[in-house]
C-alpha cells in the first residue's frame, strides 16, 4: 500500500484505485468521529460520506500532505457540524433549566467511574447542542471560543451548555442503574 503522502499526490492526480485506498484508510479512523457528532449510525455514515465527497473535492487545496491526518479529521468534523446546522431547525431544543444544581465535587471523576462505551452512548442521547459542546470541547480538544465560532454560538453559551450536558449524563448514568462505586 502507498503512504498516505504518495496517496494524496495520486488522489490528487484523480487516481480511482488510490482514492479508494485513501477512502478506505480514513473510513475506519474517522467513522467513530462521525457516530460521535450523529444520532444513528445511518446519520453517521451520511456525515462521512459527505465529508469525503468534500475531502476529494477539495484536496488540492492540502499544501501539505504530511498534514492530511489532521486535515482529514477537521474537515469530517466541520461536516458534522454543518450537517448539526441544518437539521438543527427541524429539532427542538429540550429545555433542561429545571435540573438542579450540583456541587463541584459531586461532579469530580464521575465520569472517569464509567467504560468509553456507556459514556459515548449517553453523549449519543443528549440534544443536539449539548452533544455537539462535549464533543468538541471534551473528546476533540477545542476551547470555548473555538466552539463559539464553529457554532455560532456565545462563549458563555457553550460553557453552560457543556456544564448542563455534564449533569444530565451524570443524572443519565445513575439512572441506568451504574454505580460510582
Amino acid at each position: 500500500m502507498l503512504k498516505e503522502k504518495e496517496l494524496v499526490i495520486a488522489c490528487k492526480s484523480n487516481d480511482p484505485k488510490a482514492q479508494t485506498a485513501f477512502y478506505n484508510l480514513y473510513k475506519g479512523r474517522l467513522l467513530g468521529v462521525c457516530r460521535r457528532y450523529a444520532r444513528t449510525e445511518a446519520e453517521a455514515e451520511d456525515i462521512f460520506q459527505e465529508a469525503f465527497i468534500k475531502i476529494f473535492k477539495n484536496l488540492h487545496s492540502l499544501e501539505k500532505p504530511e498534514s492530511v491526518n489532521s486535515w482529514v479529521k477537521s474537515s469530517v468534523i466541520r461536516t458534522a457540524i454543518d450537517h448539526y446546522r441544518k437539521t438543527i431547525q427541524e429539532r427542538e431544543q429540550s429545555n433542561y433549566d429545571e435540573l438542579l444544581d450540583i456541587s463541584v465535587s459531586e461532579e469530580e471523576n464521575v465520569f472517569a467511574r464509567f467504560n468509553r462505551e456507556q459514556i459515548l452512548e449517553a453523549i449519543n442521547k443528549l440534544p443536539d447542542g449539548y452533544r455537539m459542546v462535549v464533543n468538541l470541547y471534551l473528546i476533540d480538544g477545542y476551547n470555548h471560543g473555538e466552539i463559539a465560532q464553529m457554532l455560532n454560538i456565545s462563549e458563555g453559551t457553550s460553557k453552560s451548555q457543556l456544564s448542563r450536558a455534564k449533569e444530565i449524563l451524570k443524572q443519565r448514568l445513575i439512572k441506568l442503574g451504574l454505580t460510582l462505586a
